[in-house]
């Protein structure tokens, strides 16, 4: 093997280049041991060799004078150097920099770190890094004043490799692998994390949502007694009324105008009062106290009125279609004859509710009706017995009728006296008349006057026997005015109560079933799938909720 000598320029601990080595000087230099290193055909030139005082092995074999031997403070520079050029990742500077400090070493960079476990015989770059010391121990300190070390290639101290042999990758290529490897082993934490996570999650779903849904299921599809449904559908009407002026015509005859009434009805059945109404006609809790309902649904020995109208409420639902006017009834029981006996009673209950609604309504008004007609045909008989007194008391028939005789009379007297008058004139104008014959004429027309002076008196002057025709006229006058208003008033009030009874007829609302109650054959309840399916999404959203808010309590006390 040939080997040379090769002179280079040694950097000192300050920082400073020394000089190589004089012609003059280099007998001396030959007397110090050589540290002989194989000839590389890749080194640069004496001059700027672009490696510094770094020593490579060669692949032929070949070795030069390679720099100041390791460990000596003169070689601490080219050291860093060279392991600066080892394209190190920053992992593991950091690695060698812990293990530095774990022995100990003084080291001022991470670079200097590696060097010095190094010069220890420590490799930090080793999967579990510990202590390895070199059989041989540490090198040998060189002589004071020498400047290198001749060694031959078997006297090579057994210190970890710093560069790496031939045919391994590059550094660029053994960080970018050892990045994929520290990247696959996240993942693969990643991963297993999420398995541990999915597998808690799954076992807390377990506890808190599957088994309770499967308590659940078992209970609808194996527990619970089968209920059965009777629907029925029914409106209240109003009598047509007679066509009638203004808006509030326009409402009536519609499901508008009995809304009101369907509200209230709807409202009774659903009251406690109409639960005490079925439990006293048709045994109510005694249908569900019986045996052979499950212990859920069935009412315990002695339950409240509360417990048994809780229960009442869930078995008769009852709605009102505001755009139909319909009252939507379905009634539920654990028997079907039961579920139809229950139906047919409410409904008897909700007729009688509706009339009940329009009975104060119609009663008032037939009320105020009837009153005034009995008030006028009260006052009519009134009226007419005082004319039959005034009547008994002047023993006049009619006072026009008398007043109406006496005036003839007096008439036919004055006729009387006028010819009696002109009979007397005739025999007064003879010369010589007859005194025999005019004597009675005379007192005959003085009785005629005096008879027509009484019968005037009679008609305007009051006499012992009694009040003048003209008095008697006027007191049956006023009295047959009375009755004749008494009369009108009453045939007014008459046709005030009529009114009032075909109104209050109008007034009258009734109930007419649209779908009548029908025995159901197969049981409506319960509906296992769907009560099954609404439990899961319960229970999950309950167990979300409870997640949701641990999770939130957690990171406030750990923030």
């Amino acid at each position: 093997m040939k080997l040379t000598v090769k002179r280079f320029r040694t950097r000192r601990p300050d920082g400073s280049v020394a000089e190589p080595l004089s012609p003059a000087s280099e007998p001396q230099a030959a007397a110090r041991p050589q540290q002989v290193v194989p000839d590389n055909p890749f080194m640069p030139s004496e001059e700027d060799d672009g490696f510094g005082n770094a020593s490579f092995p060669t692949a032929r074999g070949e070795t030069r004078v390679a720099a100041p031997v390791p460990g000596t403070p003169d070689a601490a520079p080219v050291e860093i150097d060279s392991i600066r050029r080892e394209g190190l990742t920053g992992r593991q500077l950091r690695i060698a920099r812990r293990l530095a400090q774990k022995h100990g070493l003084p080291a001022t960079s991470d670079f200097d770190a590696v060097r010095l476990l190094r010069s220890r015989g420590i490799d930090p770059f080793q999967a579990n890094a510990a202590l390895e010391v070199v059989s041989g121990g540490l090198p040998p300190e060189p002589p004071i004043g020498s400047r290198a070390l001749t060694l031959t290639p078997g006297d090579m101290p057994r210190l970890p490799q710093t560069i790496r042999p031939p045919g391994l990758p590059s550094p660029e290529l053994q960080a970018e692998q050892a990045h994929i490897a520290e990247v696959m082993k996240i993942q693969r934490d990643i991963a297993r994390r999420r398995r541990r996570k999915s597998a808690m999650l799954l076992a807390r779903l377990s506890v808190f949502v599957f088994l309770p849904t499967l308590l659940a299921a078992m209970y609808y599809y194996v527990i619970a007694s089968p209920i059965y449904a009777t629907t029925t559908q029914f409106v209240i009407q109003q009598a047509e009324p007679a066509a009638a002026a203004g808006m509030s015509s326009l409402l009536r005859g519609t499901q508008f105008a009995t809304s009101q009434d369907s509200i209230a009805v709807q409202g009774y059945l659903q009251s406690q009062g109409a639960m005490q109404r079925l439990e006293a006609d048709k045994g109510f809790r005694d249908h569900f106290s019986a045996p052979g309902i499950d212990a859920l649904l069935r009412l315990p020995a002695g339950a409240s009125e509360a417990e048994v109208f809780k229960l009442y409420q869930k078995m008769v639902k009852v709605s009102y279609d505001p755009s139909e006017g319909l009252i939507k009834m379905e009634v539920r029981a654990a028997d079907p004859d039961k579920s139809v006996e229950f139906s047919q009673a409410l409904i008897s209950y909700a007729e009688d509710q509706v009339d009940k609604l329009t009975q104060r309504l119609r009663a008032d008004q037939m009320k105020g009706a009837l009153e005034a007609y009995e008030d006028a045909e009260k006052k009519l008989q009134d009226a007419n017995q005082k004319v039959v007194d005034l009547q008994e008391q002047f023993k006049v028939l009619n006072s026009e009728v008398e007043a109406t005789l006496v005036t003839s009379q007096i008439a036919t007297l004055e006729s009387q006296m006028t010819q009696d008058r002109l009979s007397l004139a005739q025999m007064e104008s003879n010369a010589s008349p007859n005194q025999a014959r005019m004597e009675p004429l005379k007192r005959r027309i003085a009785t005629i006057e005096s008879q027509i002076a009484e019968l005037r008196a009679k008609l305007t002057e009051d006499s012992a026997s009694g009040l003048s025709i003209a008095k008697v006229q006027s007191q049956l006058l006023v009295a047959s005015s009375d009755v004749q208003t008494r009369q009108l008033m009453m045939a007014a009030a008459l046709q005030a109560m009529e009114t009032a009874r075909l109104e209050a007829n109008r007034q009258t609302r009734y109930l007419s079933i649209a779908v009548s109650p029908v025995r159901p054959d197969e049981a409506a309840y319960p509906r296992a799938f769907e009560n099954t399916l609404v439990s899961l999404l319960i229970f999950t959203g309950i167990y979300l909720m409870i997640s949701m808010t641990v999770a939130i309590l957690r990171e406030q006390v750990t923030a």
